[in-house]
């Protein structure tokens, strides 16, 4: 992807504010659908996912479902990724040779994001399965650090009062 900024790449892929943080459009939803605990899902869903210097940061949330990640121009972008278990993981997606082009996130797993390192802006398409639904995604609050007072001070900034 070329060096667009990311004013120009919200007005060229219609892209709206996202509850997370930063920008998105739904890009597909399967016309498959598969049973869950929850109930029917769609097979998979995608959106393209923006973060940009005035929306740097993407909240601190999880999905029952697994999510992949793909960057497509941008960054580098700091995933901050918390197991129930506390253990706290950073990948950072970028064009460095030490840096990641894909991320999965399985479902479960806490996860926020992060423009790092003076980025512009980030381009992710992220890919759901089963499919996106609200009914399957939270957001975390302070009781958090009820379970991980350790992790307080780095994800505070992620979290809303």
């Amino acid at each position: 992807m070329s060096e667009e900024s990311g004013t120009a790449l919200i007005a060229r892929l219609g892209l709206e504010r996202h509850p997370e943080g930063g920008w998105f459009k739904r890009i597909h939803t399967s016309d498959a659908v598969v049973e869950t605990a929850q109930g029917s899902r769609a097979l998979v869903t995608s959106i393209h996912y923006l973060l940009t210097v005035d929306e740097p940061r993407g909240r601190l949330h999880r999905n029952r479902s697994d999510i992949l990640h793909y960057l497509q121009g941008g960054g580098p972008v700091e995933y901050l990724l918390l197991e129930d278990s506390g253990e706290l993981r950073r990948v950072v997606l970028g064009s460095a040779p030490d840096q990641a082009l894909f991320l999965h996130v399985p479902g479960g797993v806490w996860k926020a994001s992060q423009l790092i390192d003076g980025a512009s802006h980030a381009l992710v398409s992220e890919a759901v399965v089963p499919g996106f639904d609200y009914a399957d995604h939270v957001f975390a609050d302070q009781r958090l650090f009820d379970d991980h007072p350790e992790h307080r001070a780095l994800l505070s900034p992620f979290v809303r009062p």
